[in-house]
């Protein structure tokens, strides 16, 4: 135990709390800016197993905010590289990668066999999905995301509220760092705020961080955080994976033709046709690369009187 000693002095840690990091399994969903201060911070910390998935592999663009990686890693799956970090770091750390994508059909299983699902993702169709499937089983989920030199770090379900039950709706513009760019210290910053939330929840810290939510803005120096204990949960349209989709459903694609590789049987629409496009039987899956568009064509479907509706974010 010599080797964390300086965290079993913490108060309310102890020789008990690093038993229960040592015993605890962290399903770590994405490698990048977030993922890259997580990682080495519960590995360090000494967290018994982790299990990390991402598809992505290095680029160069990534290598400013992505610390774990460096120039030789570039076209090296994120995971694997960072699940190999992460052993270097702690070889008593039990670290694992998978190379693929996460999705509300691959995700009940690895959330099933951990005890905090932290959602590095920066995706709100992937937050979203987490989300339902975590309150579905009571496992508390801690998500992050940055923009720009702004974001939010929170813990949600287990005996909170679900990250639906507080942003219900998603926004109007989706923004990624790719279209607004971010600086990496925001990003370190906000990734530590969500490690030390993992921790605190593992060991069992009060107060809790499930219910709560950090706020950091550093264009203007802002620190906040409120808490969400109270908040009703709400209804809204789930996201589900190509694999989920039956013979009876309809599926709408609402990108241009030509645009991605569609999914077989779709109907191609541009998102202003769903006014007046006839309602079929059955459900509706609308589909896009990021849910978004999907998103605001099922309001305009649901407000037309359709009642099974489901989003599909291909990623492409």
């Amino acid at each position: 135990m010599s080797r964390y000693v300086r965290q079993i002095q913490v108060p309310g840690v102890g020789a008990d709390g690093q038993r229960r990091i040592t015993a605890a399994h962290v399903l770590i969903v994405g490698a990048g800016g977030l993922g890259c201060t997580v990682i080495p911070a519960l590995a360090a910390a000494g967290v018994g197993r982790l299990t990390i998935i991402d598809p992505d592999c290095v680029e160069l663009t990534n290598l400013h905010r992505q610390t774990l990686y460096t120039e030789a890693d570039i076209g090296e799956p994120k995971a694997a590289v960072a699940t190999a970090r992460a052993r270097a770091l702690n070889p008593a750390c039990q670290a694992e990668a998978l190379v693929a994508r996460i999705d509300p059909a691959n995700a009940p299983g690895l959330i099933a066999s951990a005890d905090v699902i932290l959602d590095a993702a920066d995706s709100f169709a992937v937050t979203y999905t987490l989300s339902d499937l975590c309150l579905a089983v009571a496992k508390p989920l801690i998500s992050a995301s940055v923009i720009g030199r702004a974001g939010y770090a929170g813990g949600f379900c287990g005996v909170a509220p679900s990250y639906r039950a507080v942003f219900p709706d998603l926004p109007a513009q989706a923004a990624s760092c790719a279209s607004a760019g971010v600086l990496g210290p925001a990003v370190a910053a906000l990734g530590a705020v969500q490690a030390q939330m993992a921790l605190s929840v593992l060991i069992g810290l009060k107060p809790s961080p499930l219910g709560r939510m950090v706020t950091l803005d550093m264009a203007s120096w802002r620190f906040g955080g409120f808490g969400f204990a109270g908040v009703t949960e709400a209804s809204g349209f789930g996201f589900v994976a190509a694999a989920q989709i039956a013979a009876t459903d309809t599926v709408v694609d609402l990108r241009p033709a030509g645009t991605v590789e569609t999914l077989p049987g779709a109907q191609i629409l541009a998102p202003g046709a769903l006014a007046d496009w006839p309602l079929p039987e059955g459900r509706v899956v609308l589909c896009c690369s990021t849910g978004l568009r999907a998103w605001c064509g099922a309001q305009v479907l649901a407000a037309r009187g359709a009642t099974t509706l489901a989003l599909l974010a291909d990623g492409q």
